[in-house]
């Protein structure tokens, strides 16, 4: 029975299986090198020296990481609208509200929600904590609401990542399942001496109405394991945990996983058949100096200024590799990348579903891509977090937020012609590339030819507002 306070609960260990996978994905080429046999295997019969060079010069396509900036951005490309229900205190606005330093670390609450829906979008499942500082008094004063905001003192929010969630507890009030426990990693930087620094972990428990701070000690105890020791604790103010989880693809209460898991597997598959035809590349570059009719006695030496004694009748020739493996091995990396592409853009393409209960009742509400209705869920864990944050400022309400969601596309070929063009705006395709897969798609005439695209844009003048170099 795990009794750690630093302990992974069972159902996050269920969930975070894919976190380290989806991890080095999202932290690109060195993670994944770092990842090692985890995620590219050793051939059978290769050699370790064989294996590490080929590890050493593996390049990961950054597909579900740019699939994820393109789709998390789409409904932060236009500015959040704030309901009129929202409060002046926390409306972004020109009287300075709370929204635009939500975090007390000078970031906006559009850029915030960004960043966490990115994170959710990623790996299935994080959250906001609303948080707020208790102000300092002398023992026995009160302070009025009046001198906490001549203080600067009001509620904030808290990114918890995906990583930091080490497990919780529920119960039924009222029928609506709601936290009893909640326990989350942290980490500090510390001093170290003089000029060092060392981070020191922690785990905050959080409870209705309470807190509790625990630090790893330096020492291990008698029996060797760690040893954890509370070092600050008290209450919230509020007779509920104020924490909101945020989904990627919900499927229950604190159960989400990511909408773009299938990406991700065909990615990793991705890395390694590259890797495969990185290697097949090189060995194919690297023709081999053969000598038929020779005997053990023959030796060999390669220069301009020197010779080779062979036997009559014997012959000697470079062997090279045909080719043939080369071009099958281009044809599947293409075909995934492409499957890669389509997983990707059906987030956007539009498709009937069940109507909620706010819906009304006509086509345009009914047919939406599985992005809005992301998106829909993730507005109203934004409703939430005000909702708290209204709570700890007494005020009467948190109002709702709004954000862009007019961006579906009606077909797939539509929806991944948006992600050719993103890959190519980044740079990881080329024109003719980006071209010859639009006019696949239909998105262009099938008559363009890329060369001469490419020669009528060097012609044409530099568009306005711009100066050519």
């Amino acid at each position: 029975m795990a009794d750690a306070v630093n302990s992974k609960s069972a159902a996050v260990s269920a969930l975070g299986v894919e976190w380290p996978m989806l991890e080095a994905l999202m932290a690109g080429t060195r993670a994944m090198r770092s990842a090692a046999k985890t995620l590219l295997p050793q051939w059978p019969g290769e050699e370790q020296a064989a294996y590490e060079a080929r590890l050493a010069t593996a390049t990961l396509f950054p597909a579900l990481q740019r699939t994820v900036s393109v789709m998390s951005g789409k409904p932060f490309s236009k500015a959040m609208t704030f309901s009129k229900d929202v409060p002046p205190e926390i409306a972004s606005d020109q009287s300075g509200g709370w929204a635009d330093d939500i975090d007390r670390e000078g970031v906006n609450l559009h850029a915030f929600a960004a960043e966490m829906f990115a994170e959710a979008l990623a790996y299935g499942l994080c959250g906001i904590l609303v948080e707020a500082p208790k102000p300092v008094t002398p023992k026995g004063a009160v302070i009025t609401l009046a001198e906490e905001k001549q203080a600067d003192i009001r509620p904030y929010w808290v990114r918890v990542k995906h990583g930091q969630i080490l497990g919780w507890r529920t119960e039924l009030q009222n029928g609506k399942r709601m936290l009893s426990q909640l326990r989350l990693l942290e980490a500090i930087t510390a001093p170290d001496g003089d000029f060092g620094e060392k981070i020191v972990q922690r785990v905050r428990v959080l409870t209705p109405g309470a807190w509790a701070l625990f630090e790893k000690s330096d020492k291990p105890g008698p029996d060797g394991k760690e040893v954890w020791i509370q070092v600050d604790g008290g209450v919230t103010g509020l007779d509920v945990i104020s924490f909101v989880p945020l989904y990627g693809k919900r499927r229950g209460f604190m159960d989400g996983v990511s909408p773009l898991l299938d990406l991700a597997y065909l990615n990793i598959k991705h890395w390694q058949s590259q890797s495969d035809q990185d290697t097949i590349l090189h060995v194919a570059r690297v023709p081999i100096l053969a000598i038929f009719g020779g005997d053990k006695d023959t030796v060999l030496t390669v220069g301009s200024g020197s010779a080779v004694n062979i036997p009559i009748g014997g012959e000697m020739k470079f062997v090279e590799h045909t080719g043939a493996a080369i071009a099958a091995g281009q044809a599947s990396l293409e075909a995934l990348e492409q499957q890669m592409i389509q997983a990707g853009a059906e987030l956007l393409v539009k498709k009937p579903g069940e109507r909620s209960a706010t819906e009304s009742a006509n086509d345009a509400e009914g047919n939406k891509s599985d992005l809005q209705r992301l998106v829909e869920i993730f507005e109203d864990s934004l409703d939430q977090a005000l909702h708290l944050t209204a709570r700890y400022a007494k005020l009467a309400q948190g109002g709702h937020i709004s954000l862009f969601k007019d961006f579906g596309a009606a077909n797939l070929s539509e929806a991944s012609g948006q992600l050719v063009l993103s890959m190519r705006g980044e740079g990881l395709i080329s024109d003719e590339t980006a071209i010859a897969e639009l006019k696949r798609r239909g998105e262009l005439a099938a008559e363009i030819d890329a060369a001469d695209e490419a020669e009528k844009v060097a012609a044409q003048p530099p568009p306005l507002g711009t100066v050519k170099a």
